[in-house]
């Protein structure tokens, strides 16, 4: 605390401003089995902006060991983030050149979704994962894997138990990993020590301009401790002597950023896509505090239109499930006070989810096929970034007049 506000992670100023805040609630990932006793834990979950730096971040209330030790999340279960993956390791391969005498590094690696396709082209990798349980994945499928935190005390370890260049990286990638980390600071010190002098890193995040401009508030929970602008990340990666040269906006997770980062003394040069995205946040205000003020407000219009669907949907008599026991759909459910009395179950193709109940709302999870036992009027689809695929998936449900929901920006039937 500094002045009595809590402190930027990013730049360490006192921060004054809300993002929004969105209550206490359970961690979005702790998934609850069915015989617990009692409510389930809740924390504060109030995202403040940086009134210095512009970073987003929530406060840090939960230690990060017991969000990730032991996690419920696995990659493989989605078929579209596969084939972008896929694409991915294919496009890296041929721009840097990637061979048998390179080295690869996934930080964050979880169950090997990744590193498969640089095994497959005879690639030499090594994957990061803090959870031992979904690093175990990983290496039931070929995939090398340490488990440990990634920070700078990692880094060294790696390139001293490599004798330095062996077991630096020619490419270090990170998926979606930047905005988990608790200390962002000691996460790129790391990415420094472990990238060779000519190496690349490239790291994916769900831009903060699409967030504000969706309303997608619900992808803000406890595990993820910072919401990311190129502007901001480009502040981060120079304290630390990197520096952006190429950046891509991507579909996945509602509208990401893929940023391609090298060492300051590094010869590439910065392409025209760093300005495009960069004039475009400055545009939107993103470099000012002006630009994050009101979101608060278009979240709670969210919520009221959810509740009246519920209240619609109840009055009728329609029957309600979900599907996809997404992070994001808890901090949806909490935030909006949907409980089982509203939804009657959820459906999830994780069988590490399945029969557990989801957490503070304690809506069941069962398996895919329960949607065509129950035959639900309504199935909301929490995680709406996968809307299109899991609409084909479950195209069926037309067959009894069922119809898809989605909440984010706004209630949208289908």
């Amino acid at each position: 605390m500094k002045n009595g506000h809590p402190i930027c992670q990013g730049c360490g100023a006192p921060l004054t401003q809300t993002f929004v805040d969105l209550g206490s609630t359970p961690l979005a990932n702790s998934y609850v089995p069915p015989d617990r006793q009692g409510p389930d834990p809740t924390y504060p979950l109030h995202a403040r902006v940086c009134g210095e730096c512009l970073l987003v971040q929530v406060d840090a209330v939960v230690d990060a060991a017991d969000i990730f030790g032991e996690y419920a999340y696995f990659s493989s279960y989605s078929d579209s983030w596969l084939a972008h993956c896929r694409t991915y390791a294919a496009m890296a391969i041929e721009r840097f050149s990637l061979s048998a005498t390179s080295k690869v590094i996934e930080i964050a690696s979880n169950d090997g979704y990744l590193l498969t396709n640089f095994v497959a082209a005879g690639i030499p990798c090594l994957g990061i994962e803090p959870a031992a349980n979904v690093a175990q994945a990983a290496r039931a499928k070929g995939v090398p894997t340490e488990v440990a935190f990634f920070g700078a005390a990692t880094a060294r370890k790696l390139v001293g138990a490599g004798q330095g260049a062996s077991h630096a990286a020619d490419l270090i990638a990170a998926k979606n990993v930047l905005a988990h980390v608790p200390d962002i600071n000691d996460f790129v010190a790391g990415v420094r020590i472990l990238l060779r002098p000519d190496g690349v890193f490239t790291v994916e995040f769900p831009h903060l301009l699409n967030l504000i401009r969706s309303v997608q508030f619900d992808t803000i929970y406890h595990e993820h401790f910072t919401y990311l602008s190129l502007l901001a990340v480009e502040r981060i990666l120079r304290r630390h002597g990197l520096r952006i040269f190429d950046v891509e906006e991507i579909a996945t997770h509602g509208g990401s950023l893929r940023v391609f980062v090298c060492h300051d003394a590094s010869q590439r040069t910065e392409l025209p896509g760093v300005a495009a995205v960069r004039d475009k946040e400055i545009r939107a205000r993103l470099d000012r505090p002006e630009g994050y003020e009101g979101f608060s407000d278009r979240v709670e219009q969210v919520r009221q239109h959810l509740v009246e669907f519920f209240a619609s949907a109840s009055a009728e008599g329609r029957k309600v499930a979900a599907y996809g026991a997404a992070a994001k759909g808890n901090t949806l459910l909490n935030y909006c006070g949907i409980g089982r009395d509203r939804i009657a179950f959820v459906a999830d193709r994780n069988p590490v989810k399945q029969g557990k109940l989801l957490p503070g709302s304690r809506i069941p999870i069962r398996t895919p096929e329960a949607i065509f036992q129950e035959r639900p009027d309504y199935l909301l689809i929490l995680p709406w970034n996968l809307r299109e695929e899991i609409s084909q998936q479950f195209a069926a449900i037309r067959e009894w007049g069922g119809q898809f929901v989605t909440a984010i920006p706004d209630v949208r039937l289908s």
